[in-house]
């Protein structure tokens, strides 16, 4: 679309050409370096898309102002602190245009939380280790190895916050985003998140639409 911008953060591998698709991860970073980057997409089991550009939604992306048409996340806002959430939001709010849209999905705490105590009327004995597991709060071992310390240190596949959509949409009013509603998979009025959303990134998450 002529004279329109939409971005993804967060987008790991997919990455649709019509989006310009940000990733924080530190395996993005160093397969972008020249020659070792070449090296490590060799061997490396994840590979992400050419079009992936490395960028930090907490720092503020390299984009500018009032620019964007268009900006989503998917399961990706969980795996902040609650102050680098908000800073996230600003940063969103920011970049979007007036009258932008951004929808973001994260895991549903709620229904998480709904299916631990189900578990528990239940007297299923392994409930809260269930319960743990689904959210990603909890740790099974500690990490110990120079390999694992730097993996722990530097991945990012724990979470770090957990929203239901009560509690996410409060923050986003917070932020300044207008028109803040529970959303569904494909129920956007702008076409273009056709192109980065995935159903089954719905499934059990709460999702939030807004505008800027």
């Amino acid at each position: 679309m002529v004279n329109k911008l939409y971005v993804q953060y967060g987008c790991g591998l997919s990455a649709p050409k019509e989006w310009v698709n940000f990733d924080v991860s530190p395996t993005l970073r160093l397969q972008k370096m020249p020659i070792i980057g070449n090296w490590l997409k060799n061997r490396s089991a994840v590979v992400f898309p050419e079009n992936v550009l490395y960028g930090d939604i907490v720092k503020g992306l390299p984009v500018a102002d009032n620019s964007c048409d268009g900006v989503y996340c998917s399961h990706t806002l969980e795996h902040l602190s609650l102050e680098d959430f908000r800073l996230s939001l600003r940063n969103t709010w920011r970049i979007l245009k007036p009258g932008g849209i951004f929808r973001c999905v994260v895991p549903d705490l709620e229904i998480a939380a709904r299916d631990y105590l189900q578990a528990l009327d239940k007297n299923e004995k392994d409930a809260s280790i269930q319960f743990l597991s689904s959210v990603m709060l909890g740790q099974r071992t500690r990490p110990r190895g120079t390999k694992n310390l730097v993996k722990a240190m530097f991945g990012n596949s724990h979470h770090l916050w957990m929203w239901d959509i009560q509690s996410l949409a409060d923050e986003l009013q917070q932020a300044g985003f207008k028109n803040v509603r529970a959303c569904k998979f494909d129920d956007s009025s702008d076409p273009m998140f056709k192109l980065v959303e995935d159903e089954g990134r719905f499934w059990h998450a709460a999702a939030i639409d807004c505008t800027k």
